[in-house]
């Protein structure tokens, strides 16, 4: 009679405790993999000029459409717009932030869903003039950005502009959100240039430098995305009306302002503002009820609208 086979040795608790190890070590590298992937779906912010530009042109390559492109409206007069690629930020500015406005909080994360095109300058008078066949601002120069316009002017503008046929139906003033995501180009900083109150006057047209009036636009640097004086010259008008508490309530995705109003808000500061009132996050309003008020330091840039639904 043959013997029965003898029964497999248990495992030893050096056998165990090895398994156990290298179990360990593969959830491990698992979740590295899985957090590595989930850290790239996230959209990293602030970032540095480099990736802005990069982030523009990927947005340019997946879209089929130009980083920059001009609108010709005869005459040699032509407007520039930039493209802005769809991406989120923290909207306003921190508590410490020098010179910082209450209105300007609380802080809050707000995402831009669809790219955009936006003026690389603000608009200037020889582009008003072409299209409302007029010039009411104070300080005279063709390539100076036009001022003394109310915000109704503004939509006026943008339905004769509408009418001609060039990107008909498209253009349309920047929304607040926009508007800062487009001024930071990435940054936190209080200007698209840094902190320093010192670096502002490479950007911007303000009281140190300006000599109480306008200048031509273009004539500073741009920004990362390449927009010029979106700090300084004039104070831009925006979409939304105007409510000091509307951060607080403020949706996450593409925010347009209150539903009603009786101010509009402006962004960027002007060539009489201190360095305070040229910040990024930097917020006022006038009213747009008539009688409209027109100001020498007030102006605007335009915006393309969304290029693309999901972009």
């Amino acid at each position: 009679m043959s013997e029965a086979p003898a029964p497999d040795a248990p495992p030893s608790k050096d056998d165990r405790s090895l398994t156990g190890f290298y179990v360990a070590i593969c959830i491990l590298l698992g979740l590295v993999c899985l957090g590595t992937w989930i850290w790239t779906l996230i959209p990293k912010w602030p970032f540095d000029a480099a990736e802005a530009r990069r982030r523009q042109v990927e947005a340019s390559e997946r879209l089929g459409l130009p980083v920059e492109k001009t609108v010709d409206l005869g005459d040699g007069v032509v407007m520039e717009l930039v493209l802005i690629p769809a991406g989120s930020f923290k909207m306003g500015s921190p508590d410490n932030e020098a010179g910082r406005a209450g209105r300007e909080g609380p802080g809050h994360r707000v995402r831009i869903t669809r790219a955009f095109y936006i003026g690389k300058h603000e608009v200037t008078q020889e582009v008003w003039e072409k299209v409302m066949g007029n010039n009411p601002s104070n300080f005279k120069g063709a390539k100076n950005p036009v001022e003394c316009v109310s915000w109704d002017d503004c939509q006026e503008f943008l339905k004769k502009l509408n009418a001609l046929g060039k990107e008909r139906g498209q253009f349309r003033l920047p929304t607040e959100a926009e508007w800062e995501y487009a001024c930071r180009a990435g940054t936190r900083t209080r200007f698209c240039s840094g902190d320093a109150d010192a670096g502002l006057a490479d950007y911007a047209w303000f009281d140190v430098n300006s000599g109480s009036t306008t200048h031509p636009v273009g004539t500073k640097k741009p920004n990362a995305w390449g927009l010029f004086d979106c700090h300084g010259n004039v104070w831009e008008w925006c979409a939304d009306w105007y409510e000091e508490a509307y951060y607080g309530k403020s949706p996450k995705d593409d925010p347009t302002g209150p539903a009603v109003g009786s101010a509009r808000v402006l962004r960027g500061g002007a060539w009489n503002g201190n360095p305070g009132g040229c910040r990024s996050a930097c917020r006022t309003y006038s009213t747009s009820a008539p009688p409209a008020p027109r100001d020498p330091l007030i102006g605007f840039r335009v915006v393309g609208g969304a290029v693309s639904a999901g972009h």
